[in-house]
Formats: structure tokens, sequence, C-alpha cells
């Protein structure tokens, strides 16, 4: 059951949680910062909320390809789900002001690759399962 849940719906139910406030930040609490440490080269490595949503969202299109490997029936469902995800995401940022950022955008075309890696490598494992006699 939970194999078919595209897991990037939680950047995007986490970037929506922004919006409302949740993590505060003012106007923009993507650029809050959340990490800094001086590095041994002197410099300084510090990480804001944005680039930890890119992260989260990349470690789980990760995860999302793994999925797409298997041939089960819950694969269609989840991959008919990640579209969903990537019409949502292409919705809210064609019609919400506060999705109209690039962490946003970032966020959405993971999505796409998603959907896109998801189909290919699921039409390339289909292909090898038929056997022609």
């Amino acid at each position: 059951m939970f194999g078919a849940v595209p897991l990037l719906i939680v950047p995007f139910i986490l970037y929506n949680l922004g919006l409302l406030g949740i993590f505060g930040g003012g106007d923009d609490p993507w650029a809050s910062e959340i990490l800094s440490f001086r590095m041994m080269s002197g410099g300084v490595f510090s990480m804001t909320l944005g680039d930890l949503m890119v992260l989260i969202g990349l470690i789980f299109l990760f995860v999302e390809m793994v999925k797409s490997a298997r041939t089960t029936n819950a694969s269609i469902m989840d991959h008919l789900l990640s579209t969903l995800v990537f019409v949502a995401f292409l919705v809210e940022f064609l019609l919400v002001k506060g999705a109209a950022h690039s962490i946003f955008f970032t966020l959405m075309i993971i999505a796409l690759f998603d959907v896109l890696a998801g189909f290919a490598v699921s039409m390339r494992s289909a292909s090898r399962d038929i056997n022609l006699n």
C-alpha cells in the first residue's frame, strides 16, 4: 500500500507548510540559515532551509528511482500518483503567488524527472520481459 505512495509528496507538503508560516522566517522562510560552520579552508559553509528542501527532494528522487525498477502492480499506481504530484506542483507554481520561488521550481523539476525516469525505467524493464518465440 505505502509502496505506491510517491515520496515527493513530502517536499510538496513541507513547502506548503512553510508558506503557511510553520517554519517562520518572515517573507521568505527558505532564505533562513539553519546550519553554518567554518571549514578548514577558512570558508564558511552555510545551509538555508531552501537548500535543505532541495536536498530532501533529491534524496526522495533517489528512493523513487529505486522503487521504479520494480515491476509490480503497485508500480503502475506509483507512476500514476507521481504524475498527479507533478501536476499539483505545476498547478501550484502557476496559480499560487508563494510558489513563484526558485526552490519550488527546483522541486517541481525534480518531480518531473521522477515521472519521466519512472516511465522510462518501466518501459525499459517491460521490454525485457517480452519473450519472442
